[in-house]
């Protein structure tokens, strides 16, 4: 046996020994923990991560908003009476209340009174209308039972006949048009989305294939001395998952906190009329338990999704090596 062949051994029984130490110690890690790469990889993820998160947290809340509204479209109808010369305005009011409440599949009927009508106005009139001098419609809401609702025609004919200044509305037109905007937004968001999960994909791989190439003689070493694919691809996955998780935690919780503010201000500031016309339109801007589990869904999908192309990733580049390797021999 030559000196070089002795030397040989002894080299790779030493490499065996540190791989040994390694494997059983885990004190010294493949991919170092700190480098400069994993902590821009672990703030791309975040940033992605926060935009993803307010994507889901905008459809869950054009979700139920839409739903919400599908609901009210068989909950509520409002009359509303124009005012003209000659006209009592109190009177027309309260006769077409009485008619609604004696109408089949009515359980109820109010006038909306002169401070509720001035609201619903100021934005575009002030906080001073006078409505003797303005002729502003006045509006009588109308609760009707979605199980068996009133035949609308008919009443439609009775209030015509009662009061020819009165119009009833049962916003079906209305609600369906925002109906079918939020279902666009919504397909338009899970298009973003799933965007933005292709594109945390692809930053992974050119990241995991950073990190391949900074440690590159060591993973190689490794794997020419028997250190199986499983056991390199097994480091970077774990090392990987730490960054992703980080990452999508901290995208996450900034996203959940944002919707929280929003929507404690906009309940903080629900008097005014602003306040009235968005919580007209989403409520109380809460994304609900829905939103927050499809944040929490978000957040262990990308993790998982940068461990899982970290390994694939890996074990693909190994399999390059393996298949390089008898060529050069």
């Amino acid at each position: 046996m030559t000196d070089a062949t002795l030397a040989t051994a002894a080299l790779r029984s030493r490499i065996r020994r540190l791989l040994q130490r390694i494997r059983g110690e885990r004190q010294t890690p493949i991919v170092p923990a700190g480098n400069v790469a994993g902590r821009a990889l672990t703030t791309v993820i975040a940033i992605m991560t926060f935009l993803a998160a307010l994507t889901v947290g905008a459809v869950s809340l054009v979700s139920d908003t839409a739903g919400r509204w599908q609901n009210d479209i068989s909950d509520e109808i409002t009359v509303q009476v124009k005012p003209a010369e000659g006209l009592d305005m109190a009177t027309a009011l309260e006769t077409v209340r009485q008619i609604a409440l004696q109408t089949p599949g009515v359980s109820g009927a109010s006038v909306l009174d002169e401070a509720a009508t001035s609201r619903l106005l100021e934005p575009w009139l002030g906080d001073s209308v006078d409505f003797d001098e303005l002729p502003v419609p006045r509006l009588v809401i109308v609760a009707i039972d979605s199980g068996e609702p009133p035949n609308f025609a008919f009443m439609r004919q009775e209030l015509q006949e009662a009061v020819p200044q009165a119009e009833l509305d049962d916003h079906r037109a209305w609600v369906s048009r925002l109906v079918t905007m939020a279902r666009t937004v919504v397909l338009i968001g899970v298009f973003i989305l799933s965007l933005v999960i292709v594109a945390t994909t692809l930053t992974v791989i050119f990241a995991t294939r950073g990190a391949m190439s900074g440690n590159r003689q060591i993973v190689e070493v490794l794997h020419f001395v028997g250190a199986r694919s499983s056991f390199i691809a097994r480091e970077f996955e774990r090392h990987f998952l730490r960054l992703g998780l980080i990452g999508a935690l901290t995208g996450g919780v900034a996203a959940v906190v944002l919707f929280v503010v929003i929507g404690h201000l906009t309940e903080a500031n629900r008097q005014t009329a602003e306040a009235d016309q968005i919580s007209a339109l989403f409520g109380s801007f809460s994304i609900g338990w829905t939103g927050y589990a499809g944040v929490l869904l978000l957040v262990a999908t990308v993790a998982t999704l940068t461990a899982l192309t970290s390994r694939w990733t890996v074990t693909r580049h190994l399999a390059e090596i393996d298949m390089i390797s008898p060529v050069e021999s």
